[in-house]
């Protein structure tokens, strides 16, 4: 029986899988049978090796296909050119034999320069690769995963440069039909893993490059084909269509993530909630349920984020500044921490602007986030002492969090300046928020409406939503336009009643908690 499958190389006829053959197809034409020179660069377990193995079985009847990972090179193996030279031969020669066969007749120079050759030289290297792909009765494609693990040395760097060469002058000296490296790091930041003031390492091996143009996302209709298969098999009576898109709302189709939501819908909320038919599970509130789980685990894809926000800060500081203040940053890849954050996985572009990639990330993020601010807070221990007072009957009081925030941001930060509220109004409000719901509930903020002016805080509490508008107070006009989109946004969540936050530095204004209705609507409007 199939299962979803998030350690390593996914495999079809094993595991539940989005099924690839549209990608592969355009990787075909667009680049493989055009002779390009290309980089697979994608964030942490992007589903990059699955690609070139796919890749690999998809062309083997046009071509001979040398897929090779540079991880089986040890660290050791890279410090001298001679070494390395019989290292690459050798995995290359198992890689070659296996797509080719037992071909002696063609695999003999390398094994002689294996065995014979005194002179080991990358020089060396590349003219029996080059005899390799002369008498091969097929065009050879060479694919190499991993290939930035080994990028920070000099040996990495000439070798690049003589496949550089000869892959430029393939008329005159036969050498690889085309070439696919893949990667975490592009051509444009792999030189952050290279030394220093070593500008001449890097810049000759990289303008050859064809830019890979590859959606390797999933779409929502991919998911839904995937889960029609698990249908399939078991049964359960989910609505495919609504679980798929659900699904993609909080992934963005980022493959990991798609991938492990599932595999917790399957394997670990049944066995948590006694459900072997799995009923119910595949739900909305399945899916509610099973994000939380993934936002506690400790997973590596989650650990690199941490490590990378560590080392790049200005990276942090834009996200920090993206999720709190609602800033709009303009899109562009020439920014150094755009481009890192591009990279990494965790930004994408949106209608011209910079976003995080997907609603998980930031989540993990925001907790992240708070977590490290909550020791210094004092909106986060009002929180913590208030939060009893705030759940009754398994059902979370928003009115009431409203209220006593209000008391006690007043309290604390009523006679600080419009800036300083601008800046942490809305931080001070989701550390209110934090402890109160933490543990049983979530939320996460809607990219939708997410700007300098407005921001859309949605709650899930023991699978009840509410919708929190917090809002800069820009006079009594934008005020009521945002009591009117706010009751139309409560449409979209099928939700009767909603919460209005506005921070206000109208010296006229009336600090506290009112109802009014807009239309069929019931908003509950907190001014501090």
């Amino acid at each position: 029986m199939r299962y979803f499958n998030t350690e390593g190389l996914c495999r079809p006829n094993e595991h539940y899988m989005v099924r690839l053959d549209d990608r592969l197809q355009k990787i075909k034409q667009s680049y493989v049978d055009r002779k390009k020179y290309f980089i697979i660069n994608r964030g942490r377990q992007y589903g990059k090796t699955t690609t070139l193995r796919a890749l690999a079985e998809y062309l083997k009847d046009d071509y001979v296909v040398v897929s090779i990972d540079f991880q089986a090179i040890g660290a050791e193996e890279f410090i001298d050119a001679g070494i390395f030279a019989s290292a690459f031969a050798k995995i290359f020669l198992v890689a070659f034999t296996k797509s080719y066969g037992e071909k002696t007749e063609v695999s003999s120079t390398l094994t002689d320069f294996i065995a014979h050759c005194t002179k080991k030289s990358l020089r060396e290297l590349f003219l029996r690769l080059s005899e390799v792909c002369a008498a091969a009765d097929r065009p050879v494609v060479l694919m190499i995963d991993e290939v930035d693990s080994a990028s920070n040395n000099q040996v990495f760097i000439d070798f690049l440069a003589q496949l550089r060469m000869y892959y430029l002058n393939r008329e005159e000296m036969p050498t690889f039909h085309s070439v696919i490296l893949a990667g975490v790091y592009d051509i444009k930041n792999l030189k952050l893993k290279i030394r220093p003031n070593e500008d001449h390492q890097y810049n000759s091996p990289w303008n050859i490059a064809a830019y890979f143009d590859v959606d390797m996302d999933f779409s929502t209709e991919q998911i839904a084909k995937m889960l029609y298969e698990y249908e399939a098999d078991h049964g359960v009576g989910m609505d495919v269509g609504t679980v798929a898109q659900i699904i993609y709302q909080y992934t963005s189709g980022y493959p990991y993530l798609v991938s492990l939501i599932c595999k917790v819908l399957d394997e670990t909320l049944p066995e948590n909630d006694g459900q072997s038919d799995k009923c119910g599970v595949w739900s909305e509130a399945g899916i509610t349920e099973a994000v939380k789980i993934i936002l506690k685990s400790n997973i590596a894809l989650f650990d690199s984020m941490v490590r990378q926000l560590d080392i790049y800060q200005d990276l942090r500081k834009m996200i920090e500044d993206i999720l709190y203040q609602g800033k709009r940053i303009p899109f562009s890849p020439d920014i150094k921490s755009v481009s890192i954050g591009l990279m990494f996985g965790f930004l994408k572009e949106k209608e011209n602007q910079v976003v995080v990639a997907n609603r998980i990330f930031e989540m993990r993020m925001l907790n992240m986030f708070i977590a490290e601010e909550a020791s210094d807070s004092g909106m986060f221990s009002f929180g913590e002492s208030s939060k009893n007072q705030f759940v009754k009957d398994n059902r979370l009081d928003m009115e009431r969090v409203l209220q006593k925030f209000v008391e006690h941001f007043t309290d604390v930060y009523g006679d600080n300046d419009e800036k300083f509220v601008e800046t942490y109004g809305r931080k001070f409000f989701l550390l209110y928020l934090k402890p109160i719901i933490n543990g049983t509930g979530n939320y996460y903020i809607e990219a939708q409406t997410r700007d300098v002016k407005r921001t859309d805080v949605i709650v899930d509490y023991l699978g009840e939503q509410f919708v929190v508008e917090l809002k800069i107070w820009y006079g009594d006009e934008y005020n009521e336009r945002g009591e009117k989109q706010l009751a139309g946004y409560l449409d979209y969540y099928h939700l009767d009643q909603g919460y209005l936050l506005s921070f206000n530095f109208n010296k006229k204004k009336e600090v506290g908690v009112k109802k009014l209705r807009i239309g069929n609507k019931m908003i509950v409007e907190a001014v501090v």
